[in-house]
């Protein structure tokens, strides 16, 4: 009964905001405006798309902990770890949507978040890593605070780095939530999070909203608390390597533009107009298929580790197609 309650509240509070969201959106001010460089569409779009995400990620939270539903939702410390990272990683970026922060300064900023939650809550960390193809724990030892300080950085960027053409960072999002749902980490919870990706979804479709650089940086702390949660807590967690495979399209796209940019002699975190997506769109001239072609590259190496492919397969399948078709549409868009 209760997750009945809960799907309902959620399916009918975020379809109000579907039904009345040019009056919602007006009451928050903050619009992405075309610049002709970077920012290509034709008219100022809402950027409200992350408080939404926000919104609904505290609601569900404070709804699941007081109907005593604490085994669906992170459990102890974490939770506060997930309040906590999601509000300054959200504010970071929604401050970066108004001011247009420097590349540094932010990285400077998400540092100094990681920092100060992994300092309040230890629990963040990881000890050791566990490969999927290796009979080895790894332990960091004293470089534990190192790893999490960088995978958690590693990890906004990549994610902020695949936005910038609709749908495609929220379909790609709602694969990723599908996967701990078929897996069983905290399933109820994704699941309501899911109905607000999806009414999120429709207008970002129809260009009405953009996540923003908040939003971004707000999807990657979800991803990045829970990847630890579920390898904490979970006896069926997901190894090391399997996380990388989940997230390997966007961290070899993230690495090729920082080489790119750094050949350049550019700052690696600035941005530009050489992502995957534009390289494809560029070439096909199409929105649309852009994002399937993608969204079908992105989970193909998830698709091939649930079907027994080996670790070390996968990473050469997928770098060969991806480098196939960077290298391919690159010449033909020359």
């Amino acid at each position: 009964m209760e997750s009945l309650f809960l799907l309902l509240f959620t399916f009918f509070f975020n379809l109000t905001i579907f039904l009345k969201f040019q009056k919602f959106s007006n009451l928050f001010i903050i619009f992405d405006k075309p610049d002709g460089k970077l920012k290509k569409h034709d008219r100022a779009v809402s950027l409200v798309g992350g408080f939404i995400i926000l919104i609904n990620l505290y609601l569900i939270i404070f709804f699941l902990k007081m109907l005593n539903m604490d085994n669906l939702v992170f459990e102890d410390n974490f939770l506060y770890i997930v309040l906590i990272l999601s509000f300054l990683f959200y504010f970071i970026g929604i401050i970066d949507d108004f001011k247009n922060l420097s590349p540094n300064l932010k990285l400077f900023l998400i540092i100094i978040s990681i920092i100060l939650v992994t300092i309040l809550f230890p629990e963040l960390k990881l000890e050791y890593i566990k490969i999927s193809f290796l009979h080895k724990d790894y332990f960091f030892g004293n470089y534990d605070f190192i790893f999490i300080i960088l995978s958690f950085a590693l990890l906004a960027n990549a994610i902020n780095m695949f936005d910038g053409i609709n749908l495609q960072l929220i379909g790609y999002t709602l694969f990723i939530f599908l996967i701990f749902i078929i897996n069983n980490f905290l399933p109820l919870f994704f699941v309501l999070l899911s109905i607000c990706f999806i009414f999120l979804g429709i207008l970002n479709y129809k260009n009405k909203v953009f996540i923003g650089d908040g939003g971004c940086y707000l999807i990657s702390s979800i991803l990045g608390c829970t990847f630890i949660y579920q390898y904490k807590n979970f006896s069926n967690y997901l190894y090391g390597d399997q996380i990388f495979i989940i997230l390997l399209i966007p961290a070899i796209d993230m690495l090729r533009l920082f080489l790119v940019r750094l050949i350049n002699k550019k700052n690696p975190f600035r941005g530009d107009l050489n992502h995957l997506h534009h390289i494809i769109d560029r070439f096909i001239k199409n929105k649309h298929l852009t994002v399937i072609i993608t969204l079908n590259l992105s989970i193909l190496p998830t698709l091939l580790m649930y079907l027994g492919i080996q670790t070390y397969f996968i990473l050469a399948i997928s770098l060969l197609i991806y480098l196939s078709l960077i290298s391919f549409l690159g010449y033909k868009n020359k």
